[in-house]
């Protein structure tokens, strides 16, 4: 896909609600949200391409050691990030933009 193509799918997605402009990154790239209802339903495309990224990224930080996965009795889970892991999923987007409340970073 050129780049010309990928602006046009990006606006479409931002047209029908399915992502939204969060902000920008230490190096001007753009930051987008996901409307997880919205995209389920009118890009379910979008929305497993965006489901196989997090589970890589979050395996391949598991595997170099950079999250553990912790399961209470009912399997939620809870992730332990160490800090350079909590930083790469930050940068990757994989956890949300503003807080870590639901993550532990040791």
């Amino acid at each position: 896909m050129d780049d010309e193509e990928a602006l046009r799918q990006i606006q479409y997605y931002i047209d029908i609600g399915a992502i939204r402009l969060a902000g920008y990154n230490e190096d001007g790239e753009a930051i987008f949200e996901l409307n997880e209802k919205v995209t389920k339903e009118l890009a379910p495309d979008l929305w497993e391409a965006h489901l196989e990224y997090v589970d890589s990224t979050l395996i391949d930080l598991y595997q170099d050691g950079l999250l553990n996965v912790e399961y209470d009795e009912n399997l939620e889970a809870t992730m332990h990030f160490t800090n350079e892991g909590y930083k790469i999923a930050k940068e990757k987007g994989v956890i949300p933009l503003n807080g870590i409340d639901d993550y532990d970073i040791n």
